[in-house]
Order: C-alpha cells, then structure tokens, then sequence
C-alpha cells in the first residue's frame, strides 16, 4: 500500500465555504425505519403514518444520491459543491450533537437546511488533520423538529512504513447499569451502509478498508455506534422522551470482534452517560443523552 499525496493545506480558501448552504427534501417514508429496526434487532411492525421516527432515525434520510460518476475513490460524493474540497483522502465522522424539539413523523414532506457551521485544522499523530462542523436543522413544513451538528475529521493515507500510535486507550466513564454485546457482522454494517445509501467503502469493501485506508478490518459506522447508544435508552428507558444527544468517536471499532455498549443513569433520569468499548476494553464512543421531565 502506497500512502496518497496530498495537497498542500490552503486553510483559508477552505474556510470560504463556511456559512454555505442546501436544503434538501424528503418524505419520511417506513420502509428505512423498518430496515433499521431489522438492523438492530428490533421486532416491531411497520411504521404508521405519524409514527415518530426514533432518535438516530433522521440519518435514514436526507442522503445525497450522486450519480456513480460523481463518486469519489472512497464511495462518497466527490470533494467540493456544498462541503469544502480537502484535499486529504481519509474521512470519518468524529462526533455530534442533537437537540430534538418536536417529534419527526412518518409520512409527512420534511426539509433539511444544512450549513457549514466551522472549518479548523490541526496537526495529529498522523499527520495533518481538518475538522468540518456541519449544522442540520429538520422541518416538518414551518416547525422545527430536531437539530443536528456533525463533526467530519479528515486526515493523510497511512504510511505503512511509520505507522502512526494508537489513539490514547480511556476508561469507560462510568459503571454500566445497562450494557449489551454487539456482535458487528458484516451483514450488519451492510444493510445499515443500505438503509442510509451510505457508499463509503471502509463499511462493505474489506480490499478497500484495508488494503487502501490501512484498517484491520471493516470499519464500523461512527453513526451506527451513536444510534446504538441511542437504542440503548429506548431499551432500558421506553417512556422516556430523549430531548438530547451528543457523542464523540474516540477509537474506531471494527468488525473483527464483538464490543461492549453500556450506560449509567443519573440519579434523577433527567440523563444517562454512554459508552462503548472495543474488545480491549478501551472507550470507542463516549456520548450523553438528556430526557423531558
């Protein structure tokens, strides 16, 4: 494997896409929902009109569809339009938050505007490394259902020859009072890479994650994790009206082992502290949820 080139870092000129916008439109249709549902090992009916879509449900939709031909190497839209182009070739998705307002229903013509809220770079481990923070805010017709900021890292090739370290092994933050075992088969990063028209190759294409991009396996999906976590609570808490959301990505997870996902409530269920663990035991996802009174 030969690490790709990149082009000099122009920060500046990249940060002439902040405060560039779309909006996106979609109906909220079952089908997806039911697909997730099946994915995380949910038995439930199909969708009903009116049904609220769950939290993590809203990143079924509001996909780009881009012609094959507007791929780029990595299965996703190439660089430029409406995120800036950074010319480094690896992308993952580093964290996020959410705040959900008002219930996000099947069936109705819902809006997205997104906006490239930040655009920072740093030098890493590994190499240079920029951060683009997108802010989506969803829209059944006039009111606002739920928020979402999306944290993108983007970084070098791996060199083969001066690997970089691994990222610093954390402590679960808490002790699990709710935990589960993820057995991450391929087939489930398939069909959740297929149920969010999701063509990163590091999820599906095992030659790609690891001959190109330098993982040990297929990479679990950052968003998948958050979703889990988020699964988690309707679980344990099924009455509980989650309001809130935030996560960050702090080791990959793969499918080469089952992990650990887990929570601790607060004393007075207005929140939960989740978490997940790789195989060695070290965090992965560190994320809290908040709850209506």
């Amino acid at each position: 494997m030969t690490p790709q080139a990149s082009t000099p870092l122009d920060v500046d000129h990249l940060r002439g896409w902040v405060g560039s916008t779309e909006e996106t439109h979609e109906l909220i249709a079952a089908a997806p929902l039911a697909g997730l549902a099946a994915t995380l090992d949910r038995d439930e009916p199909m969708p009903a009109d009116g049904d609220p879509v769950p939290p993590g449900g809203s990143w079924l939709f509001f996909q780009p569809r881009v012609a094959m031909a507007g791929l780029g190497r990595d299965g996703h839209p190439a660089r430029g339009g409406f995120l800036p182009p950074v010319p480094l070739p690896r992308r993952m998705f580093a964290g996020g938050r959410f705040e959900f307002a008002a219930p996000l229903r099947v069936g109705v013509a819902a809006r997205r505007v997104s906006t490239v809220k930040t655009v920072d770079a740093k030098d890493g481990a590994s190499g240079p490394l920029v951060f683009v923070t997108v802010r989506h805010e969803v829209f059944d017709g006039a009111d606002f259902c739920l928020s979402e900021e999306h944290d993108i890292v983007y970084r070098e090739d791996p060199d083969p020859a001066n690997p970089p370290p691994a990222p610093k092994a954390l402590p679960a933050p808490g002790t699990a009072v709710w935990r589960r075992t993820v057995h991450p088969t391929p087939v489930m990063l398939f069909r959740y890479s297929a149920v969010t028209f999701n063509g990163h190759r590091i999820h599906y294409d095992r030659d790609y994650a690891t001959g190109v991009e330098g993982y040990p396996g297929l990479v679990f999906h950052g968003p998948l994790t958050a979703t889990l976590l988020m699964d988690l609570c309707r679980r344990e808490r099924p009455e509980a009206t989650m309001t809130g959301f935030s996560f960050r990505a702090r080791r990959p997870l793969f499918d080469t082992a089952d992990f650990t996902i887990a929570g601790e409530p607060a004393a007075d269920g207005a929140s939960a502290r989740l978490w997940a663990l790789d195989p060695e035991g070290a965090l992965a996802m560190d994320a809290t949820a908040t709850f209506a009174a």
